[in-house]
């Protein structure tokens, strides 16, 4: 009789873990869709109506780039370090409404220095939710020995990018303003971000004893070793190296007449090449091991970086779209996995690190690809050196990291 209500209990428990853990990963997934896919990334589909409207130019747009991921960098420094009034879960719902309200922002256009301002608010959102998201989502899914549902999560930066680049595409014949795209992305924003608490509802606040004794026990952590800082310093360079294209593709392609359908195609490709490749490189990293499946995804970015301005044509921007979408997103989700695992005593620190050392990477970016644009009128050299940077991150993960 009681192995008969064991069985029964087990049957019960057992569809309703899966439905758990299913949702979560979802709501990760639609959060990132909001927070990343849109909120961070939207920028690049609408920056040439931004330039054809004259509502920036280049070395304005590299500016205003630059101060999206100056507030990247310190949201994610602050997420890593500061404690969370709170709890992570109501920080993150505050970062998913900041960033849904300054995407609405956007459509106003008072001068430059707006967008820089807004921008920045926009990175240090994207930045807080990035980090929280993925721990709560990794946690609730480790929880139930179900990480392999993790590249889920991910899937979401990729149906955002795609979901508001056909939005973009398609607006972008009858709408008369960059502003008006502004307020579409804004309003996919607010649709994806109402759905989430329902998806990845919050959980029961641990009692204040027990918060106590889990602050005490993230002071005691062991300082992060070589393998964590390599890892970090790699990140970096990826950071930089991936920013440029992600960027200026849409502007790549305005600069020939040729290349025009390429404006938001090329942004959607992307996006495509982002959902299933998380799966392709999570399964890659359990064959072949995650730092030489880092290092295969950074070469390969590499090249399709060099093809964005080495082959001017549809099929070389086609190309260089399809390689950074398909690498890019499957680089974050199997770093956050192998940071976890390097340095599972204190994910957050080295997640927030990672996070951090990749916003300054890329926060330099744009700013450098928009002074050479000025000084040379192309990205030929800044795309190229961003190829570099990529090939010193594949150097840097080639070997196996140890545990911390």
């Amino acid at each position: 009789m009681t192995d008969t209500s064991e069985k029964l209990m087990k049957a019960s428990t057992s569809p309703e873990k899966g439905r758990f853990v299913f949702l979560s990963a979802v709501g990760g997934c639609l959060a990132m869709a909001a927070v990343m896919g849109i909120g961070r990334f939207v920028y690049t589909p609408v920056l040439p109506f931004m330039l054809q409207d004259g509502t920036l130019n280049e070395v304005n747009a590299g500016f205003v780039a630059s101060s999206n991921y100056l507030g990247y960098l310190l949201g994610a420094l602050m997420a890593a370090r500061a404690p969370l009034p709170g709890g992570p879960y109501r920080i993150f719902i505050v970062a998913l409404i900041t960033s849904t309200a300054v995407t609405f922002l956007m459509a106003f256009s008072p001068g430059v220095y707006w967008f820089v301002v807004v921008r920045f608010l926009a990175g240090l959102a994207s930045a807080y939710a990035f980090v929280l998201v993925a721990n709560i989502v990794m946690q609730r899914l480790a929880e139930k020995h179900s990480l392999h549902l993790f590249p889920i999560h991910f899937t979401g930066v990729g149906i955002g990018i795609a979901g508001s680049s056909l939005m973009i595409e398609w607006l972008g014949t009858s709408l008369e303003t960059s502003s008006q795209l502004w307020i579409a992305s804004g309003v996919l924003s607010l649709v994806l971000s109402l759905c989430i608490p329902f998806l990845l509802p919050p959980r029961k606040e641990e009692p204040p004893q027990a918060s106590m004794q889990s602050a005490q026990t993230e002071t005691k952590t062991k300082p992060l070793n070589l393998s964590a800082w390599r890892l970090i310093f790699a990140y970096g360079c990826f950071g930089f190296g991936y920013v440029i294209t992600a960027t200026f593709l849409g502007a790549l392609a305005s600069l020939t007449p040729e290349l025009a359908p390429m404006k938001s195609l090329g942004w959607l490709l992307v996006g495509l090449a982002v959902i299933p490749s998380v799966f392709f490189w999570e399964k890659l990293g359990v064959r072949i091991g995650y730092g030489r499946a880092i290092a295969v995804a950074c070469m390969l970015e590499a090249v399709g970086v060099a093809l964005s301005v080495l082959m001017p044509t549809i099929a070389g921007l086609s190309a260089a779209a399809i390689l950074l979408g398909g690498t890019f997103v499957g680089i974050t989700s199997i770093g956050l996995v192998e940071a976890r695992r390097i340095a599972s005593s204190n994910p957050r620190q080295i997640v927030g690190l990672m996070t951090a050392a990749f916003g300054l990477g890329q926060m330099f970016g744009p700013s450098f690809a928009g002074y050479l644009y000025e000084l040379n009128g192309d990205f030929m050299l800044a795309s190229l050196v961003a190829a570099g940077a990529l090939i010193l991150a594949a150097l840097l993960t080639i070997k196996r990291f140890t545990p911390a």
